[in-house]
């Protein structure tokens, strides 16, 4: 089992930055892929970004260039910069662990881009 908790989101003006946290507990952190998803009112669940245990990081079009994960093992936590925002990046934002026949969830965490 691994829970995950999300951190760090919030109301930003447009061109702004964040940095999302998530934290996990409860197994191994490192042998885990991570990534980060998102949900806008109305619509499905939709994928931002993926590191996996060996560092390798993957991104949406639609964020590429702007939002950087990371990993801090050490700290069993997975991170989510997020640069240049824009209205359309407002959504809940969701940790997720997964690996062969695993698939964990945190709670999600508001990010709100508006002036």
């Amino acid at each position: 089992q691994v829970q995950l908790v999300e951190s760090g989101g919030g109301l930003v003006q447009p061109g702004g930055s964040l940095r999302l946290s998530c934290a996990a507990s409860g197994s191994i952190f490192s042998i885990y892929n991570m990534g980060w998803y998102r949900q806008a009112p109305g619509k499905q669940r939709e994928y931002v970004a993926s590191i996996t245990s060996g560092g390798w990081t993957n991104y949406a079009d639609s964020v590429k260039g702007r939002f950087t994960i990371s990993r801090d093992n050490a700290k069993s936590t997975v991170y989510l910069q997020m640069n240049s925002l824009k209205p359309e990046d407002t959504a809940v934002y969701y940790c997720n662990a997964f690996r062969t026949n695993s698939d964990y969830w945190g709670q999600g965490t508001q990010v709100t881009v508006s002036s």
